[in-house]
């Protein structure tokens, strides 16, 4: 019995041991120096990249598509046959529209010629209704002569007329060949496709072989003098924007910064997410860009030339209050700050720390946060950038 008491005794005693040892173990941290510098503000925002200027280029009638001569990722230039639809059948009816104007201009001729031989006997008519008049004034013929020459004239301007009618409805008939031809070689026109502007293809949607109606997309062309990313940006921030401000763009695919600028500022606010979008022309693209990537902007809305900065990583949070744990005797001690503006990795104190505190946040990757008072030591990572 007494043997057993020893070793509870033994084991207690090694528990509490550990326990003090464990607790008075210093936490390994990371320590940053504080320092005054410069602040630079930005607003991010995340987006794609875009072309200002895109078009679908598409067909205005419904053909056969016969060819198509440009591919994904090829330049184009302004009116630049990137494809072709089959002509056989406007062709034919171009043929059939060509006799038809032929046929209705040689219609025009003959009742041209009809006109002619109207007006002679018109005129003769009018002749013997005079002659016709004077004798019958002298009673030299009777009466019913005279009314056969006066039938006589108005049965041949009756039939002037009628020549004058044909004469505009052959002239009415070969304007509508003449449009109709024309209607005709505009669609033959149409099956020579085109590109609207130099640019550049960055989709192909059909193949030759099928039937194309208009409105369907053959490709998508862009614009490449002006992209930009446009970027949905949190409407807190509209205040601080504007057009004209840099920025700068890093793309997912390649993480150097890219300089860039404002261009253009969205009206309006998209009312679930709360965002409204914001375009950023880029100076310089990847290697490998492509519409539709998607890109962080970080728009530079101020500059703070001097200010006491601590990295935002080193901020810590007790509810809504912010504060910092400095090192002091090897131990860590919490300090109360006030909180500036927030800039590119850096965040600005404006009271409770000056230049030359050591700040420290745990070195470990449990999520656990230091303690007031707590024993750290400078962890194996050392100082933080």
């Amino acid at each position: 019995m007494r043997i057993r008491g020893l070793k509870r005794v033994a084991v207690v005693a090694v528990i509490a041991g550990a326990a003090v040892y464990l607790r008075l173990k210093p936490r390994p941290v990371e320590a940053h120096t504080v320092d005054r510098g410069e602040l630079v503000v930005e607003v991010m925002g995340t987006g794609t990249l875009e072309a200002r200027v895109k078009t679908t280029v598409s067909p205005r009638i419904q053909e056969r598509l016969d060819a198509v001569l440009v591919d994904q990722g090829d330049p184009v230039h302004a009116g630049q046959l990137v494809a072709r639809l089959d002509d056989t059948d406007i062709r034919a009816q171009i043929d059939v529209a060509t006799a038809s104007l032929a046929a209705a201009r040689a219609s025009v001729e003959r009742v041209s010629s009809d006109a002619a031989r109207a007006a002679a006997v018109v005129t003769t008519a009018q002749l013997n209704y005079r002659r016709a008049a004077e004798l019958l004034a002298r009673q030299m013929i009777s009466q019913e002569n005279m009314d056969k020459s006066i039938e006589s004239l108005r049965t041949a301007e009756a039939d002037v007329q009628r020549v004058q009618a044909a004469i505009a409805e052959a002239q009415a008939q070969v304007v509508t060949a003449e449009k109709t031809l024309a209607y005709h070689r505009q669609r033959l026109e149409y099956t020579q496709i085109t590109s609207p502007y130099d640019g550049l293809v960055v989709r192909r949607d059909r193949d030759p072989g099928g039937v194309v109606v208009p409105g369907g997309s053959l490709l998508l062309v862009i614009a490449t003098n002006e992209l930009w990313v446009s970027a949905w940006v949190n409407e807190t921030a509209a205040a601080a924007l504007r057009t004209g401000q840099t920025a700068r763009v890093v793309f997912r695919s390649d993480v150097r910064d890219a300089a860039g600028s404002v261009v253009r500022l969205g009206r309006e606010t998209d009312r679930e997410t709360r965002e409204f979008v914001v375009d950023v022309r880029v100076e310089e693209l990847p290697p490998n860009w492509t519409i539709g990537q998607r890109a962080e902007v970080y728009i530079e809305t101020d500059r703070v030339a001097d200010a006491v900065r601590v990295p935002p990583g080193f901020v810590a949070w007790r509810g809504r209050a912010p504060g910092v744990f400095v090192e002091e005797g090897g131990a860590a001690r919490w300090r109360a700050v006030e909180l500036g503006r927030l800039g590119r990795g850096h965040a600005e104190v404006t009271h409770g720390l000056e230049p030359g505190a050591r700040v420290v946040r745990p070195a470990d990757a449990t999520p656990k946060p230091l303690k007031d008072g707590q024993r750290v030591r400078t962890g194996e990572r050392g100082e933080a950038s």
